[in-house]
C-alpha cells in the first residue's frame, strides 16, 4: 500500500467517525423536598416524561434516571445541607408571628401586650431589611363600622410603638379587619379578650 492510499483510509475513518450522531447526555435535574425552619414539611409535585411523583416527606427527592425517566427517592439530609449550603445561607429567614392584645373598646395595649413588644424589636433588629405587617382585630361587640375603625386604630398604635422605638415607617405595613377575622368564634356582641389583638408578622 501506498502513503497515498494510505493516508486516504485514515481519511475514510475520521469521516466515518464523524458521522455518527452524538447523543445528547441525559438531564441529571433533582428535586429534594426540605423540611421548613419550624420542622414542618408541605408537599411538591414533580413531572417528567408522563410521570409523576409527589414529594411529602423530609429529604423525599426525586431525580431523572440514566434513562431520562423520573425516579423517586430518598436524599441524605446532611450531605443535603452539605451540597447546597451556599443556597441555603442565601434563603432569607422565615416569617416571625407576634400577637399583642387590647383593653375593651380601647386602642391600648394590655399591660401583659406592652412586654411583648421586647422580642418583637429583637427580631425586627436581627434582620437587615425587614418587612412588617401590623393587623388589627376587634371582637363581636359594637357595630361594624365601629370595629373597623378601631382594628385600624390599634395596628396604627402598634405601628407607632415600632417607630418610636427606631423602626423606619416605610417599612411597616397596618391594617384592620373589624371583627371579620375573629381568633375564637363567638355570637354577635359577645366580649371575648383573644379576639381583641394585633397580629404582627416581620418577614
Amino acid at each position: 500500500m501506498t502513503y497515498r492510499a494510505a493516508f486516504a483510509c485514515l481519511l475514510l475513518l475520521a469521516a466515518g467517525c464523524a458521522s455518527e450522531p452524538r447523543q445528547p447526555p441525559v438531564p441529571r435535574d433533582r428535586a429534594v423536598l426540605l423540611p421548613g425552619s419550624d420542622g414542618t414539611t408541605g408537599a411538591l409535585t414533580v413531572r417528567q416524561g408522563g410521570r409523576e411523583v409527589v414529594l411529602d416527606s423530609p429529604y423525599a427527592a426525586a431525580a431523572a434516571g440514566s434513562d431520562g425517566t423520573l425516579q423517586a427517592g430518598q436524599a441524605d439530609a446532611a450531605a443535603t445541607r452539605a451540597e447546597f449550603a451556599s443556597a441555603l445561607q442565601a434563603l432569607p429567614p422565615a416569617a416571625a408571628s407576634f400577637v399583642a392584645y387590647f383593653v375593651f373598646g380601647q386602642d391600648e395595649l394590655t399591660e401583659e401586650s406592652r412586654k411583648a413588644i421586647v422580642p418583637l424589636l429583637e427580631e425586627v433588629a436581627r434582620r437587615p431589611a425587614p418587612e412588617i405587617t401590623v393587623t388589627g382585630h376587634t371582637d363581636q361587640v359594637g357595630a361594624e363600622h365601629v370595629n373597623e375603625a378601631l382594628s385600624l386604630r390599634r395596628a396604627e398604635r402598634v405601628k407607632e410603638m415600632l417607630v418610636q422605638r427606631g423602626v423606619a415607617a416605610g417599612r411597616i405595613v397596618a391594617v384592620g379587619r373589624g371583627s371579620r377575622e375573629p381568633l375564637v368564634r363567638t355570637a354577635e356582641g359577645v366580649s371575648e379578650a383573644r379576639n381583641r389583638r394585633v397580629e404582627i408578622s416581620v418577614r
